[in-house]
């Protein structure tokens, strides 16, 4: 077969982003024509002419059951294309070392979706009543359960008597971020809601079920916020309860102080089976309340005291923010001994900022810390999204692997799979909108790592069915080209006028079998023999992370055809870092 036709079929990878007017066009009966026309005045001519060979610029839509999968141009992205080269003939050797897998999705938006696994599904809920389902963590299905029917009965006592105001009339814009957990103590799935109100007056709801999909019934609010003794009175709330009669409110009406945003629950149980909420959202911070096991309620036998920064007799213990900071969507899971508490910072738009940065601590309540040491609860006033703490998970970048440009991405879940595997869903938006839609977002899954000092890094591409190598690599795997990323935590996408800023560029470089690091950047690297596990030092930084194989997000002619490529994620200095072949 003559390699003009190979190239075409099989091995050209086109570029992400095309020129003006190219967007959109999919592959159609006259054009496989053509190219079989082509190929057959290949043949008769004997194979002769240029070794190098110009290729049109096709986009491809793959279609999900929810979303349309990512073509490879991004409507209205700012950054100019590039003019694709002409590709040189490989040889059949080449040909034959290039690893090639089928991977298909089906993509749902889901907004601040929360994961639970159930009898072989992964289900995850979200916000506005978004729900959907998967068995693979790829191909996902939306559907629906009475709540989406039922909502103003569910939610109808608290909306009505506490969050509805005259400027934030409609009840299903309002529900926010639920999480959900199977409580073996009450034989119930356990759902809980936020019930936003739109001056921090919000309340987050627990409903029940005996299946996974409902049907869901009332049982009661959880935690109150918002409250004061006239526009959004008290004594409709649990506080006099739990405070006394009378309790000075004062702290709880300033944002640099208490006032908080009671909605985006995450449950959990600890190791010793305690139930336990984190919950809260920018402003006054983000605090942790024990919960009765037996009623999946607030466990009003728990007392708190007052301690600034580390305590609230209403809210419980404080895990992280305060004084005005970002962060909300908290969520919590729990491996080999530590808790790592996910939070995302900035505002949720595209160009927001929003991203999400991982703290750990040995006790649920916390102090929770980066890998620098810094404590999640922070003391004065400042931008935390200029400010280098947290582990920032990844940031927006531009390599050979994409076929999108994410940004925004937040508000994530993550679940421990019984062998240990760790897969963080999120919602993502991307430079320049998707569809011709600024703000659109779809679910992401990637999978996280823990390298050997007990950091999470992610997977740098999207999880495609990968499982990482739990004796390592061989040489030859290891060593060669990489694209290397550094998710620098004090940068974000932005636009100003025809600029697109904060979208990281990779650097080139070479692992070599000395252990030397050759190209734009220069250093060393090591690798722990029978294991995955590696070390890079560049920079005059050392980052440690893993080795792991798996399918770019390269697009070629078939949209689901993927380049199994060999990939790196460290950590170090409190900065993330990818590789990838």
């Amino acid at each position: 077969m003559p390699s003009f036709y190979k190239n075409i079929l099989f091995e050209h990878s086109f570029k992400k982003r095309y020129g003006k007017g190219m967007g959109g066009i999919s592959m159609d009966k006259k054009l496989v024509a053509k190219m079989l026309v082509i190929v057959l005045l290949t043949g008769m001519l004997g194979g002769c002419g240029s070794d190098r060979t110009d290729s049109n610029h096709v986009s491809q839509v793959e279609s999900g059951t929810a979303v349309p999968e990512e073509s490879a141009l991004s409507e209205g992205e700012a950054s100019s294309p590039e003019e694709q080269s002409a590709q040189p003939d490989t040889s059949s050797a080449e040909e034959e070392e290039t690893e090639m897998t089928e991977v298909s999705y089906n993509r749902v938006s889901v907004h601040d979706p929360s994961v639970i696994y159930d009898n072989g599904t992964y289900y995850i809920f979200g916000t506005h009543m978004a729900w959907a389902k998967s068995t693979d963590l790829m191909n996902w299905e939306s559907f629906q359960m009475n709540i989406n029917a039922d909502y103003a009965k569910l939610f109808g006592k608290e909306w009505e008597e506490y969050c509805e105001t005259a400027s934030n009339p409609n009840l299903n814009g309002n529900l926010w971020a639920p999480d959900v957990i199977y409580n073996p103590n009450m034989s119930k799935y356990c759902f809980y809601m936020s019930v936003n109100g739109d001056d921090w007056n919000s309340v987050i709801v627990l409903l029940t079920a005996d299946s996974i999909e409902g049907p869901y019934e009332y049982v009661g609010p959880v935690v109150y916020s918002g409250f004061n003794t006239d526009s959004h009175d008290v004594k409709l709330t649990d506080v006099y309860q739990v405070l006394g009669d009378g309790a000075d409110l004062t702290r709880y009406q300033n944002v640099k102080n208490t006032k908080l945003n009671a909605i985006d629950p995450c449950v959990i149980f600890d190791e010793e089976g305690s139930l336990w909420m984190v919950f809260g959202s920018w402003f006054g911070g983000l605090y942790m309340l024990r919960l009765d096991e037996n009623t999946g309620l607030r466990d009003y036998n728990t007392i708190y005291e007052t301690i600034p920064n580390e305590q609230d007799a209403y809210y419980g213990y404080k895990v992280h923010g305060g004084f005005g900071v970002s962060g909300e969507g908290p969520y919590i899971i729990e491996r080999d001994g530590y808790y790592y508490l996910f939070v995302s910072y900035g505002g949720l738009v595209a160009d927001g900022g929003y991203q999400i940065r991982v703290f750990r601590s040995e006790n649920i309540t916390g102090p929770y810390v980066d890998e620098a040491g810094n404590n999640a609860v922070y003391t004065k006033e400042c931008n935390d999204l200029f400010e280098k703490v947290g582990v920032r998970i990844m940031g927006s970048y531009d390599w050979t692997g994409n076929r999108e440009i994410r940004v925004a991405q937040g508000h994530n879940s993550a679940y421990v799979t019984e062998d240990g595997e760790i897969f963080m869903v999120y919602h993502s938006r991307f430079a320049g909108g998707k569809n011709g839609i600024t703000e659109a977002h779809e679910v992401r899954v990637q999978q996280l790592f823990v390298n050997e000092d007990g950091w999470l890094v992610a997977a740098p591409y999207e999880y495609a069915g990968e499982k990482i190598s739990e004796t390592g690599y061989t040489m030859d795997e290891m060593c060669g080209d990489y694209e290397f990323v550094i998710h620098t935590p004090t940068t974000y996408y932005q636009t100003a006028g025809s600029k697109t800023l904060g979208i990281m560029q990779p650097s080139n470089i070479t692992l070599n079998e000395d252990g030397t690091v050759t190209g734009e950047l220069e250093g060393q690297w090591t690798y722990e023999d029978g294991t995955p596990d590696m070390t890079i030092t560049v920079g005059g930084v050392t980052y440690k992370g893993v080795f792991v194989k798996m399918p770019s997000e390269q697009l070629y002619f078939n949209p689901n055809e993927r380049k199994v490529v060999m990939t790196f994620t460290v950590l170090g200095d409190n900065v993330t870092a990818w590789g990838s072949k």
